[in-house]
């Protein structure tokens, strides 16, 4: 028996929202008749797609399987008539998540060869490691941008992708960072704001002061970037923070940098899904981010 497409687009919908009531609301039909088409679905491929707790629903890995192929036909079929009705109205879109205290500067870097396209919706979301990789698990998000590796997990195939490393700085203000004074004389004279504990920076950071002995006044403790940038802005003390955060601020002399560097290193990744039918998008950005970094 041919699969029945009406019943995959009401599934489409359905595993979009994540909400059975919601998805009956917007299609305007009831919520019975829509679990009905669902469950036919479910029949007609011989698998569950959706593992019910409460009120939400959450894909099974057929379910996930179901939703990449839907995708692929749904945004095949949009094409095809875009294509023949001679229209521009036909857009892409790329879900983007990104860890909460990420550098915006670094997220705007990357997102920068699709941002002015006009055919291009960008949807960028901001959340925990946890969350961002639920997400991407359950294709909610097509790729996602973090500064630290995705622990190893057989179940959800991701795939690590090294965007970029730099060296992290001691910066501050012109008043209170002279740029030629020793890296180790300013950690043990000045106030110092440092990403929190756990992070590989602060990690790093760590084990350099204690091979200096030395032990620094730690006025602030932060994992997002842009309030340590913010605090450093307001002479707080020196921020340990890759340039790429500041560079507003170092291009305007509002902060300097320390001549000395703490040979410390800050990775980006990306990370996706392997995915049968990859977004375009994210393949484009991945080949542009590679291209440049191998042009530094």
């Amino acid at each position: 028996m041919p699969l029945n497409y009406h019943h995959l687009r009401y599934f489409w919908a359905v595993a979009h929202d994540g909400n059975l009531t919601r998805t009956a609301e917007r299609l305007n039909i009831s919520q019975s008749a829509l679990s009905v088409q669902i469950k036919q679905l479910e029949q007609r491929l011989g698998h569950p797609l959706f593992d019910r707790r409460g009120r939400q629903l959450h894909l099974t890995e057929a379910g996930r399987i179901a939703l990449d192929h839907a995708d692929a036909i749904f945004s095949t079929g949009q094409e095809l008539v875009a294509i023949l009705q001679d229209t521009d109205r036909s857009r892409l879109a790329v879900r983007v998540g990104a860890l909460a205290t990420l550098s915006r500067n670094f997220q705007i870097g990357f997102l920068r060869p699709i941002l002015a396209r006009p055919d291009v919706e960008v949807m960028l979301r901001s959340g925990s490691p946890a969350e961002l990789l639920d997400g991407l698990a359950t294709l909610n998000f097509d790729l996602v941008l973090m500064n630290r590796e995705p622990p190893g997990d057989g179940a959800a195939p991701f795939v690590t992708h090294r965007l970029a490393q730099q060296a992290v700085s001691l910066v501050g203000s012109p008043g209170r960072l002279d740029p030629r004074r020793p890296l180790g004389d300013l950690l043990r004279d000045q106030p110092i704001i440092l990403p929190t504990a756990g992070s590989s920076v602060r990690t790093a950071f760590d084990a350099l002061v204690n091979r200096l002995e030395i032990r620094p006044r730690i006025v602030a403790e932060v994992d997002d970037m842009a309030m340590m940038r913010l605090m450093a802005r307001e002479d707080i003390g020196l921020a340990l923070v890759a340039p790429v955060v500041v560079q507003d601020e170092l291009a305007s002399g509002r902060l300097v940098e320390a001549d000395e560097h703490p040979r410390i290193h800050e990775v980006f990744y990306a990370v996706t899904l392997r995915r049968r039918f990859p977004n375009r998008l994210v393949q484009d950005l991945l080949k542009l981010s590679t291209d440049e970094a191998g042009r530094r």
